[in-house]
């Protein structure tokens, strides 16, 4: 192979005039890396360690970069090309797909950095790992590419053969459509989540341990500290009794 076709980003298919990858690889890839990140937060909460989160972690920045740079060998992309090696490839555009990983990189060494090599948790890096997650589990569940969504808003070349053909215009066939009745269960379903979601933060504070370990969480050094002051000051009150 040569060094050109090398660093050539994505494969030549008959019948695609640009370079293009395999959708179900790249959905199952990220189905994958969901599960660690799901495995790291959950350790992290329920055991009060992020050791499981600084591997994930320092896999995923490198998986990334490697992504970047020729996904051929991206360890993520190959273990999903296995599971789905029997399943018909859909392609889809190499360059939109290599603008989103790039996103997930610029993400991943900053979390790297703070997550192992200077482990700072704070409310702020909760949340963007939260992101990563929410932007793993739509392209897994939904294919849904939203790196590749803004590739349009920050390139003058538009993204071509997209997932799910969303870049082609077409009409929609009734069953992709939603009735008065459809949208009112939709908006009423989506409602009720969020609200579970912040009651159970909010109405049970400290009746769970997953309350209180996501609380400890997303806690600054200070409030951490303070939070430890008051535990010792409140054991020598009940010492003293």
């Amino acid at each position: 192979m040569s060094l050109k076709e090398f660093f050539a980003y994505g494969e030549k298919v008959p019948g695609y005039d640009v370079r293009v990858l395999n959708e179900r690889e790249a959905r199952a890839a990220a189905g994958i890396l969901f599960i660690g990140a799901f495995l790291g937060l959950t350790n992290g909460v329920m055991l009060g360690t992020a050791k499981f989160s600084e591997y994930f972690v320092t896999f995923f920045m490198i998986d990334f970069i490697i992504r970047v740079i020729q996904p051929r060998y991206s360890p993520s992309l190959l273990l999903g090309r296995w599971f789905i090696r029997n399943q018909t490839p859909e392609y889809v555009g190499a360059v939109q797909k290599r603008f989103a990983w790039a996103i997930g990189a610029i993400i991943a060494i900053p979390m790297f950095y703070y997550l192992v090599i200077d482990f700072q948790p704070n409310p702020l890096k909760v949340l963007v790992c939260l992101i990563c997650m929410a932007l793993l589990f739509f392209e897994s569940a939904f294919s849904i590419c939203l790196g590749c969504k803004l590739f349009n808003l920050f390139s003058k070349e538009q993204a071509r053969h997209c997932p799910g053909g969303i870049c082609e215009i077409k009409t929609k066939d009734p069953i992709q459509t939603f009735t008065p009745a459809q949208k009112s269960i939709l908006i009423l379903t989506v409602l009720t989540a969020l609200y579970g979601t912040y009651a159970y933060f909010t109405k049970l504070p400290d009746r769970t341990p997953f309350v209180k370990k996501m609380k400890q969480l997303m806690m600054s050094d200070e409030e951490r500290k303070q939070l430890e002051d008051q535990k010792l000051d409140e054991e020598f009150e009940n010492e003293d009794l």
